[in-house]
């Protein structure tokens, strides 16, 4: 898709390895959005200019001209909404609709306190309980496998908002000491992704 004239300049605040990160920079890249790039690791989150962008200290964070825009899932859809209103990545239909942000709001809950919090323990001393984590992780991945037995994406028959909020973490769930070999449906659909243009893989950390 060729990115609309006259853009304003697009700043992405964030972190390689972070998913909620991750799924912003794979829609921008799908929608052929140029953008410049600002590492914000806990230093930068702490410091009174970042405050000023997101006073939770949290990315990623979108800076589009006069608007800042914070939280993944918001982010997602400002950018469809204003730049690819009339793309399938967030339809129009009222169920249709709901079954994308179904996949945003799971993304926020099960999928940050399952698989993303299993990997930040494991990688990064998160605090929280490790069993807990896979406890999620596991309810949600057999859900998922089952969600996907006869179909390609999340919440279409095309790919949507929902495939990008997921598929990181769910791609990098073995990082947190969670294995995808149980679920052939899981790995199809990350497949599938994977292959869309403009995809950008996260980068791998150590398994544990």
């Amino acid at each position: 898709m060729n990115p609309p004239a006259n853009l304003p300049a697009l700043t992405l605040y964030g972190t390689p390895t972070s998913g909620h990160t991750h799924r912003v920079e794979l829609l921008l890249s799908m929608l052929g959005l140029p953008f410049t790039w600002i590492a914000a690791p806990e230093t930068v989150r702490r410091s009174e200019a970042f405050l000023q962008l997101n006073p939770l200290g949290q990315i990623p964070v979108l800076v589009d001209g006069d608007e800042v825009v914070c939280d993944s899932g918001a982010i997602l859809v400002y950018l469809v909404k204003k730049y690819a209103p009339d793309s399938d990545w967030l339809p129009a239909e009222p169920g249709k609709t709901a079954q994308v942000l179904r996949w945003l709001f799971l993304a926020a809950g099960e999928l940050r306190y399952g698989p993303a919090q299993a990997r930040g323990i494991a990688q990064w001393n998160w605090p929280g309980e490790r069993a807990d984590a896979l406890a999620i992780a596991e309810n949600l991945l057999r859900f998922m496998e089952t969600h996907l037995a006869r179909r390609v994406f999340l919440a279409a028959d095309h790919p949507t908002l929902a495939d990008l909020a997921c598929c990181g973490y769910i791609a990098h769930a073995p990082e947190g000491g969670i294995t995808l070999e149980p679920y052939p449906n899981i790995r199809r659909w990350l497949q599938a992704v994977e292959t869309l243009p403009g995809f950008k893989p996260m980068p791998d950390l150590p398994l544990p």
